[in-house]
């Protein structure tokens, strides 16, 4: 599961109607870069080496998947929509929108195309001041410096002073103050534990993720289902029974709900498909015992993708014990988990088909994702 990387961009205008210019930039990199999780206030700034009207700077925190040097091709996209102009002359110029990538993660890189973390940057009163109002402790990867201590050191005297002008964040559209507790699930491959590490990053939530790696049994099932089938569901059982009691027990103050990578109940609709009849009878039976007080989700998410695409997913991320499995047994499971769904119609559950979709290389298509599970 690919982590995305924490980009701190500084934005600048002192053109037109500056705060107007500064939304946009942020509406555009949410929508077409990554999404957008600090945004500090706006401050007014005086022109720094050339006579022009003030500027108005802000700085945002960003999580994406992309590369650094795919990244400032974007934001360079970006300022020219907005109408910035760029000269040859060397000199510096008013402009409607500056985008800067301040930092990328902790990566140092100078090459052609940028160099991060910006050069002087530790010497802008602009930059340091919104820097240190999202990421007081944020070091500087060359200086080895927090923000609060590069500004403390800061050399600049400009007179720089907050404005009254608020930036929205245009992922704060999305509400889901709804749901104390969502369960993301789907077939093997679907993209359940990418979208919930997604989810959990991008609205504060406490994720819970399934510890089947951790599961001894799980290979030797793929090898010789029948000889492990009951002992691999009694170990998940066991497992998923701890993680989800532990987890929801556990109240986190400060986050908004909590979003898992599986519903507990996956155990009945899986162990179905590979126990006996005198096997499930009797899984079955512990399991209501087990389970019979554990919180269930608010809302149940079902990711649903035909068996060709989650075959190449599965191929996709190479996991060997995985390499045997055919359409057959990712059917069975499709069917399964739609008896479920009929067959508990108590629970408030939204059926999404991502098979044309990729919510994680694809931005518009992970944005459209979440409108799904909003509307």
């Amino acid at each position: 599961m690919q982590n995305r990387t924490r980009v701190y961009i500084g934005l600048g205008s002192n053109v037109g109607n500056r705060l107007n210019c500064l939304q946009t930039a942020i509406d555009a990199i949410h929508y077409e870069v990554g999404s957008v999780t600090k945004i500090s206030s706006c401050y007014h700034t005086p022109a720094l080496g050339f006579e022009a009207p003030p500027f108005l700077n802000a700085c945002i925190e960003i999580r994406t998947y992309w590369s650094a040097e795919l990244l400032i091709s974007k934001l360079l996209q970006i300022e020219e929509n907005l109408g910035r102009k760029r000269y040859n002359d060397g000199q510096y110029h008013s402009r409607t929108i500056d985008l800067d990538i301040l930092f990328f993660g902790d990566e140092i890189i100078e090459n052609d195309i940028l160099t991060v973390p910006h050069p002087r940057l530790e010497n802008r009163q602009f930059v340091l001041q919104p820097m240190v109002e999202i990421a007081a402790d944020f070091h500087h990867p060359k200086l080895n410096q927090s923000m609060t201590s590069l500004l403390g050191n800061c050399q600049d005297q400009s007179i720089v002073h907050q404005a009254e002008g608020v930036l929205k964040n245009p992922l704060h559209q999305i509400n889901l103050s709804a749901y104390n507790f969502i369960a993301i699930e789907g077939n093997i491959g679907a993209g359940k534990s990418s979208l919930t590490q997604m989810m959990a990053q991008d609205f504060n939530a406490k994720s819970i993720f399934e510890r089947f790696a951790d599961n001894p049994f799980l290979p030797k099932f793929y090898n010789d289902p029948e000889r492990y089938a009951f002992t691999l569901e009694m170990s998940f059982l066991a497992d998923r029974f701890q993680q989800i009691s532990e987890d929801l027990a556990q109240l986190d103050l400060f986050k908004d709900f909590i979003i898992a990578d599986y519903d507990v109940f996956k155990s009945l609709i899986f162990s179905k498909i590979t126990l006996s009849e005198d096997e499930f009878l009797l899984y079955r039976k512990l399991f209501y015992q087990v389970y019979k007080d554990i919180k269930r989700p608010d809302l149940y998410v079902y990711l649903h993708q035909d068996i060709d695409k989650l075959k190449a997913n599965i191929k996709k991320r190479g996991r060997d014990y995985e390499s045997q499995l055919d359409a057959a047994y990712l059917g069975k499971i499709h069917q399964g988990y739609s008896d479920f769904i009929k067959n508990n119609p108590q629970f408030k559950v939204k059926i999404i088909d991502i098979t044309n979709r990729d919510f994680v290389e694809d931005r518009h298509d992970y944005l459209w994702l979440l409108d799904q599970i909003q509307s």
